[in-house]
């Protein structure tokens, strides 16, 4: 063995690591994102949830109950509603997680209500067992529901000025779209968007690369096809393998965990078809940027890993903080998976998710033309 030998390959190899930027970049910025990601961004406490408040007895101790139950930092306020049938449709658009109803009666019941006292409630006693309020909360995120559920024994011993007995509910807690609290009813859906962001932009991010490796450039720059038309011609092929995709998994959450769609099909494939273009188009950008196909597959994990930590598929949105949420706001698979979501479970149409379904549409837009021009710049 000739150390000298293994020495110059050493050295040639770090030579062409110091003049490849793209993979010298990769191998800081991976592990750096990645340490933030896990380190800062994401966050199994959820805090800040937002909430919704039915306050049908528009009285003082309804505000003060609100305050009351907001100052535990798990829930935000963001909305209030003047009807359950009007708060139920936000939840479903996905504009809060859980609804706060006061009744009309709940001096009456708080009044009565053993959750100052210290003995025990009779069970029997209807007026001594009724909660003070309810809570309904969107089941789909079985995480979202435990945090609420944690308000529902939430002790209003301060408000009252007596003593607590937590052995009695303050506020019933109702899930919405998944009672039996099964996570694979979330996870399924929000499965979709995940294996459709890996696939569809790993895809597309060698495309113009491979045509280069393999020598076919010149030729395409000889043809009189433009840009933006080889652009379109590198996605369209996909679009269809993608819907494939969604129709095997879809089938199969069915058939194996029975999670059904429950929305429209049509909404459903129209809300995916965008998701699909802006993943396409992502990976084509990626195309243009790398050099080979290895910069391709460095490129593509690098955007992979926030769309998937971020996207809400494992870790609460809500448990963010505010500076991951803004960035989760840019990546196409956190709108879609949000509208799938709602799509699959809680029956929305897509003119109830239009920022979501603009979101894509500008996204495939404007990914479209610059990966255009770029090709352009790479052709001089």
């Amino acid at each position: 063995m000739n150390l000298s030998r293994i020495f110059s390959i050493v050295k040639k190899e770090l030579l062409q690591l110091k003049r490849d930027k793209t993979t010298f970049a990769m191998v800081v910025m991976i592990p750096l994102v990645q340490l933030l990601l896990f380190g800062f961004a994401i966050n199994t406490q959820i805090r800040d949830i937002p909430v919704a408040v039915v306050d049908l007895s528009n009285s003082a101790l309804g505000r003060v109950l609100t305050q009351t139950v907001e100052a535990s930092q798990t829930v935000k306020v963001v909305a209030k509603y003047p009807s359950v049938i009007l708060a139920e449709k936000a939840m479903a658009q996905a504009k809060v997680r859980a609804v706060l109803v006061i009744p009309r009666d709940v001096a009456e019941r708080l009044s009565r209500h053993q959750a100052l006292g210290s003995a025990t409630p009779n069970s029997s006693n209807y007026q001594l067992v009724r909660p003070i309020g309810q809570w309904l909360v969107d089941g789909s995120d079985t995480m979202i529901t435990g945090a609420i559920k944690g308000l529902a024994n939430m002790p209003l011993g301060e408000l009252m000025k007596q003593p607590v007995n937590r052995q009695v509910t303050t506020f019933a807690v109702t899930p919405y779209y998944n009672p039996a609290q099964r996570s694979v009813v979330n996870i399924v859906p929000g499965l979709v968007g995940v294996i459709l962001t890996m696939t569809m932009v790993m895809f597309t991010s060698a495309a113009i690369v491979r045509e280069r490796e393999r020598g076919n450039l010149e030729m395409l720059i000889n043809t009189p096809i433009s840009s933006f038309e080889l652009m379109l011609a590198k996605i369209i092929p996909f679009i269809f393998i993608g819907a494939l995709q969604v129709t095997i998994i879809l089938s199969l959450g069915y058939l194996v965990f029975d999670v059904k769609v429950v929305g429209s099909l049509l909404q459903l494939a129209l809300m995916t078809l965008l998701f699909i273009s802006a993943s396409l188009v992502l990976g084509l950008i990626i195309s243009t940027i790398a050099k080979s196909q290895l910069q391709a597959m460095q490129l593509t994990v690098f955007v992979l890993l926030p769309s998937i930590l971020l996207s809400g598929f494992m870790f609460p949105y809500e448990g963010m903080p505010e500076v991951a949420q803004y960035i989760a706001e840019g990546l196409p698979a956190t709108h879609y998976i949000r509208a799938m979501r709602a799509i699959v479970l809680r029956d929305v149409e897509v003119s109830d998710m239009t920022y979501d379904a603009l979101w894509l549409m500008g996204f495939t837009l404007v990914g479209l033309i610059i990966a255009s021009l770029r090709f352009k710049k790479r052709l001089d």
